[in-house]
């Protein structure tokens, strides 16, 4: 689809691990030319959830134009065939990329190289990455997958990450999380967690989601105000204002 002289894209959410993803392809020097948000209306099997409007103001400060995706409600809540639920999901965002790869060749003389994702360890989010690479001809860039989760956090702080909880599910995993930063206390936490109850510390299984508020490729952090919504077992972070700080 694309030759050497395009640019890459990054699908991205605004969460630890796609931002990480288009944090490890910067710092490699691919030429990450648009950032893409899916936005899921509903439950959704293939993309993370929680606060994508948020992506734009994350776009913003790393000088990347966004494209946004928002596809129907993919109706993914009691799906019996997850696996052609997953191949519906991708779709939306297939159709996005061969009509941003025409965009880029048009304008830029090349379309897209790559894409970059975030997936660790989820054999069923990437199979379908992988295969829509393969139909697009572009190459995938996934830096952290089948990486040590423990040594991946790690890394993050290390470069300075700035990530919030903003979703819980799982047992241990109570309303003090809400709006809790990934620091080393947490982190020693969810190790803790992961020997009681099999809580994985990157979230992996969906027991927790995250938001990116900074990281070195920003110019300027995400400021929140926000509310948290506890059901007894579940809950999440209702943000009632967010923009950019100095």
């Amino acid at each position: 689809m694309a030759d050497d002289a395009g640019r890459w894209v990054s699908l991205f959410s605004g969460g630890k691990d796609s931002s990480w993803a288009l944090y490890r392809a910067l710092e490699d020097g691919l030429d990450v030319g648009r950032l893409l948000t899916v936005h899921p209306e509903g439950d959704s099997y293939m993309y993370h959830v929680p606060a994508t409007d948020l992506a734009s103001l994350a776009a913003e400060s790393v000088g990347i134009p966004l494209v946004d995706v928002e596809p129907d409600d993919f109706e993914a809540e009691g799906i019996a065939d997850s696996g052609a639920q997953g191949d519906a999901e991708v779709e939306p965002l297939e159709a996005a990329l061969r009509e941003l790869d025409a965009e880029l060749d048009a304008e830029l003389d090349g379309g897209i190289a790559g894409v970059t994702a975030g997936a660790v360890e989820s054999e069923f989010q990437t199979s379908r990455i992988e295969a829509l690479c393969d139909r697009l001809d572009i190459d995938l860039f996934a830096p952290l997958w089948q990486r040590d989760p423990r040594a991946l956090a790690e890394e993050m702080l290390d470069a300075g990450f700035e990530i919030r909880i903003i979703q819980v599910a799982a047992a241990g995993l109570d309303e003090s999380w809400l709006g809790r930063r990934l620091d080393a206390d947490a982190l020693a936490d969810l190790e803790a967690l992961n020997e009681e109850y099999g809580v994985h510390i990157l979230g992996e299984g969906g027991e927790f989601e995250t938001l990116v508020t900074d990281a070195p490729y920003m110019d300027r952090p995400i400021e929140l105000e926000y509310e948290t919504e506890w059901d007894g077992t579940r809950g999440s972070v209702r943000i009632t204002d967010a923009r950019l700080g100095e």
